[in-house]
């Protein structure tokens, strides 16, 4: 028991060791006033030498020379630069399974189900200045899960990680891994082994046609059911639920949003010419790096893009992409964002948005745009997150120099005025879990076979 003790104590050090993995000390639970930052407030303009008084989880005052309450933490800002916490509208980070492959349809399926609140990747995003994700089932299923959009609250239960008041949402996938995924050999116990249809992006179209039919079918037979009870009709039967049609049902009715993965820009339009037909919006189309090709038409659809900065070529479908792609679209009116659908690109967004002052010529506020409060808007959270305002929810990242900078790196991180990540506290940490490591690699017990004063090592029994 002693041994198997130090071994579990030295492989926690071990893990803390790789990005200071332990849980932070949460502070700010009262009153925080960060004093004499210049505020990148990214909807109100650059406020310089400006204060930031924050009071239950969210901004109470944005002003020169705020008092501080009694009893509140005080944070010298001056150097340095506050703006709200970036938004990364596509990644899969926290999920213990990406994709429900098995069905062209699995709308059933639900990605909050599978988070994993321990994922450190979750504490390394966080010292990138990431507040709030959009985790995505994967692109394997024309239309696939439902997505969560959580705030990263690293070390609590993931229940207090889902972004309060969020409206639900959906994937749906285009193009080649959906069928690539489709010439895989299903096989299921008791069937003939074959292919999942479809196989073409002929069959694609047709898979969501079918699907938003037989939605629409059975949202009318609900309505019905509800409208002959309301006369007061006795002995009725309730239509027998699908949890796989409701939450078409739910698109229909405009209750969640569609987040669209799509490369090709006649797949692209394709989508929305459905989505037109059937009554629905596309809230976003995801990567979508032909889409300056139908800027105007993604615009007049009043539907957002989010893609990456500058990724290209690593396969035929992203053969056409331009780092001009969000600049353009944002010219045309398209509500625009940089995602990283990637667990350790998650922590440069902000260098992704730089790259678009080159790219395009955005503008610094714009640019910041693209990984805040474009973000908020696509995930429709915009009245809580995405911008430095009086009354939205505190969720903001302190940096010892502009953002947009490549020298830039965070101080401090708050979700909901709570202080999740800080700098110092981190340096401090690794420092503390390299002597503790040090002095566990000491022990007898873990030290390796030749070394215990020519003990053998005992090897397993064999299996019987």
């Amino acid at each position: 028991m002693k041994k198997l003790f130090l071994r579990a104590a030295l492989m926690a050090v071990a893990a803390g060791a790789l990005g200071a993995q332990a849980k932070p000390v949460v502070s700010g639970a009262g009153a925080t006033l960060i004093k004499n930052a210049t505020v990148l407030t990214v909807t109100k303009g650059t406020l310089q030498h400006t204060d930031v008084l924050i009071q239950n989880g969210k901004i109470a005052q944005v002003g020169q020379n705020i008092t501080a309450p009694a009893g509140a933490t005080v944070i010298d800002a001056t150097g340095k630069f506050l703006m709200p916490g970036i938004i990364d509208p596509h990644t899969h980070m926290m999920s213990d399974a990406t994709n429900e492959g098995s069905l062209s349809v699995t709308s059933m399926v639900r990605i909050q189900d599978v988070l994993n609140p321990t994922n450190v990747d979750i504490y390394r995003a966080l010292a990138g200045g990431v507040t709030t994700i959009n985790v995505l089932h994967g692109s394997a299923n024309t239309i696939g899960g439902q997505n969560a959009t959580v705030k990263l609250k690293w070390g609590d239960p993931v229940e207090s990680m889902m972004f309060p008041g969020a409206p639900p949402g959906i994937k749906f996938a285009l193009g080649e891994n959906v069928t690539r995924k489709n010439q895989n050999q299903i096989v299921i116990p008791g069937q003939p082994t074959t292919r999942r249809y479809p196989t073409s992006r002929m069959g694609q179209e047709e898979v969501i046609r079918d699907a938003f039919t037989r939605a629409r079918d059975y949202k009318a037979t609900i309505d019905d059911y509800k409208a002959r009870v309301a006369k007061g009709e006795k002995n009725l039967v309730a239509p027998r639920r699908d949890l796989e049609l409701e939450p078409l049902v739910e698109v229909l009715e405009g209750k969640r949003l569609v987040h669209a993965h799509s490369y090709r820009s006649d797949e692209m339009l394709m989508l929305l010419n459905v989505a037109e037909e059937f009554g629905f919006k596309i809230q976003t189309l995801q990567h979508g790096l032909e889409g300056y090709k139908i800027a105007s038409e993604i615009a007049k659809a009043g539907t957002g893009l989010s893609s990456f900065a500058d990724e290209w070529s690593y396969k035929i479908e992203a053969y056409d992409a331009i780092p001009y792609n969000v600049s353009i679209l944002m010219r045309h009116g398209v509500t625009a964002t940089i995602n990283s659908d990637s667990d350790e690109r998650i922590r440069r967004l902000n260098i992704d948005a730089a790259k678009l002052m080159r790219y395009g010529g955005l503008t610094e506020e714009e640019a910041l745009s693209v990984i805040t409060i474009n973000g908020a808007k696509q995930l429709g959270v915009s009245d809580k997150v995405g911008s430095i305002e009086v009354g939205k929810d505190a969720d903001l990242g302190l940096w010892n120099s502009h953002p947009l900078s490549v020298y830039a790196n965070v101080d401090k991180v708050f979700v909901d005025g709570k202080v999740y990540f800080d700098r110092q506290q981190d340096l401090a940490q690794r420092d503390q879990k390299a002597k503790e490591r040090a002095e566990l690699e000491k022990a007898d017990a873990n030290q390796a076979p030749s070394n215990r004063r020519g003990v053998q090592p005992v090897l397993p029994q064999e299996e019987r």
